[in-house]
C-alpha cells in the first residue's frame, strides 16, 4: 500500500505533496527475541515498503547466525536495508547509521512509500528520530591514550573514571559496554564536559519527521524462554563455526563486533577459558541482563505505543494490531496541518 492510499482526501496531488510536508516514519521496536522481525515482514508486506533495520550488530557482514538477520527468503520477499553494511573489522556507530538510515528514507518518499524502521538498537533509534548529539568527534590521539591505559590497567580503569568524571552516564552503561565507556570518557578528555550534560542541552528534542513508535512487550517469563529457544537454535545452526571462521579470518576478541552477545561467550569457549555448558550458560544468562536493559532503555522514551503480546498469540494477529495503529496515525497525520519540510541529509 503506497502511503497516499491511507490518506481520505480527494485530490491525490494534494496527497502526495501533504505527505511529503509531514514526513511520516514507523518504528517498531521491543528488546531482542520478542518477535519483532516476523510481525515486520507481515506489516512490510501489507503496506507495500521495506525494512529499515536499526541493529548495531546486523550491520556486519558475515555475522549472520549470531545477530539472527533475515533468511535469503525474507529478504526476498520483503527487502531489508542497513544490514551488511561494513566488515567485522570496520567501526561503525550511531552517527553513521543516521546518515545511511536518512539517505534510505528518502529514497523512500520519493517512491511515496513508507518508512518503516525495526530494531533493538535503542541510540540508533532515538538518534535518527530525534537527532544526533551534538559530542566531539573521536580524537585518535585521545583514544590512543585510552587504549593504553586499558591495556595497562584493565577495562574497569576506565569505567573508575568515568564514575569519577560522570557518574550520570556510568550509571547507565554496563561496565562490560568497553566501547561506550571509552567513548564517555574520550568526549569528556576531548570537552572538558560530561557527555550527560551534552546529553542534557541537546535533548534529542529535533524533529525531522512525524514518527509513531510502536514497541512490543511481552511477559518476562515468555521473553526468557524464548530467548533461551533462540539460542539453542543458534548453537545448533551453526553459531560456534561462524564464529571461529570469523576467528579464522583476522577478527580478533578485541573487535567490538566480536564482543557482541553470543561470540563473546563463544571466543571464551574456542580459547577454552571455560567449557561449553558453561558458554551456554553465560550466553544465556546475558542476553537476559540485555534485553533487560533494553525495556529500561525503551521506557524512558517518550511516545512508544505499547503493544502487550498474548504468550499463544499468532504474529499475524499481532501484525493486524500494528497496522491498525498505523492506519489510526496515517489518518490522523492527513488532518493536521502540514508540519515544514525537511531537507535531505547530507
Amino acid at each position: 500500500m503506497l502511503i497516499t492510499t491511507l490518506f481520505r482526501r480527494d485530490d491525490v496531488n494534494m496527497l502526495s505533496e501533504g505527505v511529503r510536508h509531514h514526513r511520516p516514519l514507523v518504528v517498531l521496536l521491543g528488546p531482542t527475541a520478542v518477535g519483532k522481525s516476523r510481525v515486520a515482514l507481515l506489516v512490510a508486506k501489507h503496506f507495500n515498503t521495506e525494512i529499515l533495520t536499526a541493529d548495531s550488530r546486523q550491520v556486519y557482514r558475515g555475522m549472520d547466525i549470531g545477530t539472527d538477520k533475515p533468511t535469503a527468503q525474507e529478504r526476498r520477499d520483503v527487502p531489508h536495508r542497513l544490514i551488511d553494511l561494513v566488515a567485522p573489522g570496520e567501526t561503525f556507530n550511531a552517527g553513521w547509521y543516521r546518515r545511511v538510515a536518512m539517505v534510505e528514507i528518502e529514497r523512500l518518499y520519493g517512491a511515496g512509500q513508507l518508512p518503516f524502521v525495526v530494531g533493538g538498537t535503542g541510540l540508533y533509534l532515538r538518534t535518527l528520530v530525534r537527532g544526533l548529539c551534538p559530542a566531539p568527534q573521536a580524537d585518535p590521539l585521545v583514544r590512543g591514550d585510552l587504549k593504553k591505559l586499558r591495556d595497562e590497567q584493565g577495562r574497569d580503569c576506565l569505567y573508575a573514571e568515568l564514575m569519577r568524571i560522570d557518574p550520570e552516564t556510568a550509571a547507565r552503561l554496563h561496565p562490560n559496554d568497553e566501547s561506550k565507556v571509552m567513548r564517555a570518557v574520550e568526549v569528556y578528555r576531548i570537552s572538558g564536559r560530561p557527555l550527560s550534560t551534552v546529553q542534557a542541552e541537546h535533548g534529542f528534542q529535533e524533529a525531522p519527521f512525524s514518527a509513531l513508535l510502536i514497541g512490543l512487550e511481552r511477559r518476562k517469563e515468555t521473553l526468557y524462554r524464548r530467548i533461551e529457544e533462540r539460542i539453542d537454535w543458534q548453537l545448533t545452526h551453526g553459531m560456534v563455526e561462524e564464529t571461529r571462521a570469523l576467528f579464522d579470518r583476522g577478527y580478533g576478541r578485541e573487535l567490538g563486533s566480536m564482543k557482541g552477545l553470543g561470540y563473546r561467550q563463544i571466543g571464551a569457549y574456542l580459547a577454552n577459558e571455560c567449557d561449553y555448558a558453561e558458554m551456554v550458560r553465560r550466553f544465556k544468562r546475558d542476553t537476559r541482563r540485555f534485553a533487560k536493559r533494553q525495556m529500561t532503555w525503551f521506557r524512558s522514551e517518550v511516545g512508544v505505543a505499547w503493544l502487550s503480546i498474548e504468550d499463544n498469540e499468532p504474529y499475524e494477529r499481532t501484525a493486524e494490531r500494528v497496522i491498525a495503529r498505523i492506519e489510526q496515525f496515517m489518518c490522523a497525520l492527513g488532518q493536521q496541518k502540514p508540519l515544514a519540510a525537511v531537507p535531505p541529509a547530507s
